[in-house]
């Protein structure tokens, strides 16, 4: 093919993709970082609420496995409504994603040790907020996100604590 055809063929492509992604929003990525001291060692706390579908535990919510078994890659539904895939995994954390989510919301859940006989838990979030209306529904979402995980840490703690 000759090279003008070819420039031409390519940037016919370029103004096609240009003209269909022109529509698009921008993202508007934002963290929530939480985390809570335990009075136990990490391998204890690990043990107590780390595995997978211990979320149902500490956050009040049913959840099997649909796929896997809460190794990288299992897939767990939560309310029987919230599909979550493992994409990351060490021996004290774990990260999951929501799929379908049009958020690109993301989880991790890691427990770090603070000595010998105590842990640190960390609860880390990230998602796209640009499909909430405006700065208000901003607001009252993380709210409600800190609300919902800051009662999963102290869940935690005293689940991990309890002898």
């Amino acid at each position: 093919m000759h090279i003008r055809r070819l420039h031409r063929l390519f940037a016919f492509g370029a103004l096609g993709v240009s003209l269909f992604m022109g529509t698009a929003s921008a993202a508007d990525y934002t963290t929530l970082n939480l985390n809570i001291d335990v009075n136990r060692p990490v391998d204890v706390v690990w043990k107590k609420v780390g595995g997978y579908c211990d979320i149902s535990a500490w956050l009040k919510m049913t959840c099997a496995y649909t796929s896997g078994s809460g190794d990288l890659g299992s897939v767990r539904r939560l309310n029987d409504r919230i599909d979550e895939v493992m994409v990351a995994k060490t021996a004290h954390s774990y990260t999951y994603t929501q799929p379908t989510s049009t958020i690109l919301y993301h989880g991790t859940l890691e427990v770090v040790a603070d000595g010998k006989k105590k842990s640190k838990i960390n609860y880390s979030l990230f998602w796209d907020q640009s499909p909430l209306a405006n700065d208000e529904a901003k607001a009252k979402d993380r709210e409600q996100r800190t609300r919902l995980f800051a009662a999963a840490l102290e869940s935690m703690k005293k689940l991990a604590e309890d002898k």
